[in-house]
């Protein structure tokens, strides 16, 4: 089970009131409420391995290099040269998640120049088994791959009544398969991550191109070959975005090379470190969020 942490706790923050408070009065709400998600995931799923995906760096200079409007509206205002926007409360939450995970053992992958995003794809590429990808992200919808048994929980009301995307619900739903998936996200664009698509061309339509071509590298063919049944409003406009469709599938489709370091993505039977679990606990006021985690850690078969 690879998890989109960014993802996950972001949903928690938002689903999660902030008077959920430590001790000392600090909103730790997508804390507690990422621990939840995660004791409701290991008790639903049972997975024997699991992974907190982490974005080392949420905007990459390659993709930026790329697309130079990507994520910009994402960018905070104020603070370091390309730190994302976060609300207040959330941001210093962070990194009580990374040192809680730490203490439990649950292995937490970043790759500095990577999102997670290229983390889960690298990971996916590379099992042996089934894998479950946790994220609210609909562009790993591409990873789905029903042939290795590769599905995306997409949490709908949460992450305990998810939407178990396989090819055939995206077929189903999208009118393209995972390995597809991808192209339709270039053609049609996507403002929330910055990325302009072809004019004229939204899901539909993308979906209708990619059925009677196939992919985006038949379909830039189809619109400079005069005998292809295209409009000429369709053509003129895949022509005009070439200097776009050129770099767009570089920064959209995830990463699947990405150097990981050595890990252990072993779900953890025991916290790595009790005292410093203990220590965070009581300085955070976890509660009954990690209460509940340890006790369905130690429930769940090594």
């Amino acid at each position: 089970m690879l998890l989109d942490s960014a993802s996950l706790y972001f949903r928690a923050y938002f689903g999660v009131p902030e008077s959920m408070k430590s001790p000392d009065g600090v909103p730790v709400n997508a804390v507690r409420g990422l621990l939840d998600f995660i004791t409701r995931l290991v008790q639903d799923h049972r997975p024997d391995q699991l992974v907190a995906c982490m974005d080392a760096d949420w905007r990459p200079q390659w993709r930026v290099d790329l697309i130079p409007s990507y994520k910009t509206h994402r960018v905070a205002p104020e603070g370091e040269p390309g730190e994302e926007e976060v609300p207040d409360t959330l941001a210093p939450q962070v990194p009580i998640i990374e040192q809680v995970l730490d203490a439990l053992g649950i292995a937490r992958v970043g790759v500095p120049g990577y999102e997670a995003d290229d983390v889960i794809g690298t990971l996916a590429t590379r099992a042996d088994g089934p894998v479950q990808i946790v994220t609210g992200d609909r562009d790993l919808f591409q990873l789905v791959d029903d042939g290795r048994c590769v599905q995306v929980l997409y949490p709908l009301k949460g992450v305990g009544s998810p939407q178990v995307t396989t090819d055939e619900l995206l077929r189903e739903k999208y009118g393209v398969t995972g390995a597809q998936y991808a192209d339709l996200a270039v053609l049609r664009g996507d403002p929330s991550d910055g990325l302009p698509g072809v004019k004229g061309i939204g899901e539909k339509t993308a979906t209708q191109l990619i059925a009677d071509f196939g992919d985006l590298a038949a379909i830039r063919a189809a619109a400079t070959d005069p005998r292809a049944k295209l409009t000429p409003a369709r053509r003129k406009n895949l022509i005009e975005a070439g200097a776009y469709l050129d770099v767009a599938p570089a920064v959209v489709r995830v990463a699947t090379d990405v150097p990981l370091p050595a890990f252990d993505p072993a779900l953890p039977a025991e916290p790595l470190d009790p005292m410093a679990l203990e220590e965070l606990a009581t300085r955070w006021g976890l509660g009954t969020s990690l209460t509940r985690l340890l006790e369905t850690l130690a429930r769940t078969p090594a």
